[in-house]
């Protein structure tokens, strides 16, 4: 398949990872990092928070998530992995994101959507790490205004993880790319990336918005 975009070692494809996925060899993949859909159906109206966002709903969450194709694949790292765990190997460590500070931890009742947010992995080091980064509405410590995707993670989260777990010169496959924030890592940190997204929108909101592209499709 022709990819949607292709340059600077960042390639991306606008198709169901199900038709990329088998032709890609797990031996040429450095670390396997995606945020799927959980399978929730999380609504993606954040017109209910006063917000003037209303979302797609996002594909595939209408459906549990089976994250067996990804098996495959030998270094894996899945944000959500708290939703589909019993579907998970035996084993593995999580990096939990904290969202609020102390001070809005102790007002977390208040807050409708999640305060911290869950990552499997399989590599080595400690079973939980935790990663601080304050992330709540149009309150941000980093990426103010950057409203591209209603399930979005910081750039910062990414770096971090890809600096801890690959090396520069390193293939990341990103199998559900949404708005691309691990395609923008991978490109300030010097690693190869292939993303797969189903939505061409986030296809082009990745590339005009994340690569620094004004760049049409390919073909």
């Amino acid at each position: 398949m022709k990819p949607y975009f292709d340059r600077d070692g960042i390639t991306i494809y606008h198709a169901d990872c199900a038709d990329i996925l088998p032709e890609i060899d797990p031996a040429t993949v450095g670390l396997l990092l995606t945020d799927p859909p959980y399978g929730i159906a999380h609504n993606t109206d954040y017109t209910r928070f006063a917000s003037k966002h209303a979302y797609v709903p996002v594909a595939g969450d209408n459906q549990p998530f089976d994250p067996a194709p990804l098996f495959r694949f030998p270094r894996l790292a899945l944000f959500g992995a708290d939703r589909y765990y019993h579907r998970l190997p035996p084993g593995g460590s999580w990096v939990i994101w904290i969202k609020r500070t102390l001070e809005h931890l102790a007002t977390a009742d208040d807050i409708p959507l999640s305060s911290a947010e869950a990552l499997w992995h399989n590599l080595s080091g400690r079973p939980i790490d935790l990663f601080p980064w304050y992330w709540h509405g149009a309150y941000r410590q980093g990426e103010m205004g950057s409203h591209l995707h209603p399930t979005q993670k910081p750039v910062a989260l990414m770096r971090w993880l890809i600096e801890k777990w690959t090396k520069p010169g390193d293939l990341v496959l990103d199998p559900y790319m949404g708005s691309g924030p691990i395609a923008q890592a991978c490109l300030e940190l010097g690693r190869r990336y292939i993303g797969i997204e189903i939505d061409e929108d986030y296809c082009r909101v990745t590339v005009e918005h994340r690569l620094g592209q004004a760049t049409l499709p390919y073909g």
